[in-house]
């Protein structure tokens, strides 16, 4: 098969970037694999592409890039959400070069992956093609504007996958899809190649974007009680983003310097989880929880806030980790604490934790859009059917309303 998917910008760096080059290297082992990049911003990929996977440009905003000069750059995009949190970044010209090479397409399975750019499958897919959404995000995140605007679109796909069960559900409870099929399918993470982690280290580890809804704050404050009995353990934050001088401030006050430690970017992350004994999370809100999965795969056991959507669907409490109310710093602190001083727990959780994300390995996920791809194409006409009722139940239901 033909696969592609349209991505915002793979030259940087992000979840939705890291997730979808998995995805695209597993499946390149047995299809014919193209990512087709909205924006280039940067020569160079910030994470390794799969030589088997095809990369394609359509709008280069490098310095000194002919396209700077397109007046089409600088008019607003028609055809992008305008509620969408990237709106500012789309014009006229992404419309007009996603428009074209979509139109002559010819992939068999073309797969969004965030809302706007689901928009652009939805209008310019052909449809011959399989059309997915995946949403990278959450139901819940997206403004009500913008819920509104993508389930008019959304109708016109033949798939919208989310990362957790929960996220699907949401979906499916609030937003009418008719002929469009509502799943989730989790984010697939490949085995680090690395040993084992040695749960005898003094280290607890986390790594995200250092922003509020990750509440890293949170954890040094439950930190700080971690290093008042047991001060020879450290915390390692690795991440970048606009909380770091709130954060190093926090760090600072608490008298935590040199024993809870801003680590700025560090990628790939897995050979410094394998440096901990624990890795901890302590977000407000995930859409899924890739850290989580990573430090699993390290045999790592994770200690985690029990935040929408995420955790719960990856974490057996007690079993590979631990799972504790939202913004409670004590039971953050506690359960760290126990785990502090069991190492045998520590040790038969971390090897839970590594057999329990097998379930992840990119080659199962592969399997399951595999599965759904044969589906959507064996229910081509029974969908559609359901779609062309409902809209014309709806076009009846408004006229007789008027």
């Amino acid at each position: 098969m033909k696969i592609t998917f349209l991505i915002h910008d793979i030259y940087g760096i992000g979840g939705t970037n890291r997730t979808t080059l998995n995805l695209a290297a597993a499946l390149a082992g047995r299809h014919e694999v193209t990512i087709v990049s909205v924006r280039r911003h940067r020569t160079h990929p910030r994470f390794d592409i799969d030589p088997r996977v095809t990369v394609l440009p359509l709008v280069d905003v490098r310095k000194d890039s002919a396209d700077l000069a397109d007046p089409l750059l600088h008019e607003r995009s028609l055809a992008f959400p305008v509620a969408e949190k990237r709106y500012h970044q789309y014009s006229r010209l992404t419309d007009h070069r996603v428009e074209r090479y979509l139109g002559d397409a010819e992939a068999d399975v073309i797969t969004g992956t965030r809302a706007g750019i689901n928009v652009y499958v939805a209008r310019f897919a052909p449809p011959s093609a399989l059309r997915i959404a995946q949403e990278h995000l959450t139901h819940d995140t997206h403004t009500k504007k913008l819920r509104t605007q993508l389930a008019r679109q959304y109708r016109d796909l033949d798939a919208l996958v989310t990362t957790t069960e929960a996220d699907a559900a949401i979906y499916r409870a609030k937003m009418r899809l008719p002929g469009v099929r509502v799943l989730a399918v989790p984010n697939g993470v490949p085995d680090p190649g690395l040993p084992p982690a040695d749960a005898g280290t003094r280290v607890v580890a986390a790594a995200g974007r250092l922003t509020r809804g990750k509440r890293f704050d949170l954890l040094i404050e439950a930190f700080a009680e971690v290093a008042a009995k047991h001060p020879d353990w450290t915390l390692r934050i690795y991440g970048a983003g606009p909380e770091k001088d709130r954060l190093q401030q926090l760090i600072d006050e608490r008298s935590l310097g040199g024993r809870a430690v801003l680590m700025g970017v560090v990628s790939p992350i897995e050979a410094e989880f394998a440096k901990a004994s624990i890795v901890a999370s302590a977000s407000d809100a995930e859409s899924f929880g890739m850290t989580l999965v990573e430090a699993m795969r390290c045999g790592v056991p994770v200690v985690s806030t029990d935040c929408p959507l995420g955790p719960a669907e990856i974490i057996h409490d007690g079993v590979d980790g631990r799972l504790v109310p939202t913004g409670d710093r004590r039971a953050l602190a506690t359960a760290l604490l126990d785990l502090i001083a069991d190492e045998p727990a520590r040790r038969r959780m971390g090897r839970a934790a590594r057999r329990g994300a097998l379930r992840y390995d990119p080659s199962r996920i592969v399997h399951t859009y595999e599965d759904l791809f044969a589906d959507l194409d064996a229910t081509r006409h029974s969908r559609a059917s359901a779609r062309h009722k409902s809209k014309w139940h709806g076009l009846a239901a408004h006229a007789l309303r008027h």
